[in-house]
């Protein structure tokens, strides 16, 4: 019994941290959004990279929204579901943004 009353603050956790790191990857994306959009002026070269960043932050959007949801959630099980939900978005939008960085790179090599 003990061990069920330890997970439920750690899963709480877990969501209030994706709620935070989300809501700060929102801004982080909006910020390279806005300096790639400098040096394409710049530079008179257009990159993809500038459009997966936007899809990226509606991702962590989501994950924002969710976790916030699944924080609000009064039922156990479906707080376990949304928060889920929330995770793999979040998983989802780390590793597009890994992506992205590569575009980057690749860009700013060629370049």
């Amino acid at each position: 019994m003990s061990e069920q009353n330890s997970k439920l603050p750690l899963e709480e956790d877990i969501c209030v941290h994706i709620f935070t790191v989300s809501a700060a990857m929102v801004g982080v994306c909006l910020t390279v959004i806005g300096i790639l959009r400098v040096v394409i002026a710049t530079q008179r070269r257009d990159t993809i990279a500038d459009d997966l960043l936007s899809l990226d932050a509606v991702l962590f959007l989501a994950s924002c929204v969710l976790s916030y949801w699944a924080l609000r959630t009064r039922g156990r099980r479906r707080m376990h579901r949304v928060e889920r939900v929330a995770d793999f978005v979040f998983l989802a939008a780390l590793l597009s943004m890994v992506v992205i960085c590569g575009f980057i790179t690749y860009a700013i090599a060629i370049a």
